[in-house]
């Protein structure tokens, strides 16, 4: 019987190690967000920057839509940053906006308001 425990102590070991091996090569999942110590100014210059020639896809953010609420500066410039950060980040893109973004492996995604990843 301590045979048997000790070989199933064993496999069961090696399975965790194979499920951490596979979970560090895989890709984390990463977000863009405001940086909350970022003044509003700044924020909404950045959004503007990212809704407008940075091409990120601000048409949730618009009044009665999924992300409109809540109405703040900084709930819209996360939702736009992270718009900016899923389509570009593979080819360049950054999560910098002027030191006005972080990158956070929380998903910020809250009610009807699903933020994107894309791998």
């Amino acid at each position: 019987m301590a045979s048997f425990n000790k070989r199933l102590l064993v496999a069961i070991l090696l399975l965790l190690i194979s499920l951490a091996i596979q979970i560090s090569d895989g890709e984390m999942e990463q977000w863009c967000v405001a940086d909350e110590q970022t003044p509003d100014n700044e924020l909404q210059a950045a959004t503007d920057w990212a809704c407008g020639k940075g091409g990120a896809d601000c048409s949730k953010i618009q009044l009665n839509q999924a992300c409109f609420w809540p109405n703040t500066t900084k709930d819209h410039a996360s939702y736009a940053f992270n718009s900016y950060f899923q389509k570009f980040k593979n080819s360049g893109g950054s999560c910098y906006f002027n030191g006005a973004a972080i990158v956070t492996d929380l998903d910020p995604s809250y009610n009807s308001c699903q933020y994107e990843f894309i791998p």
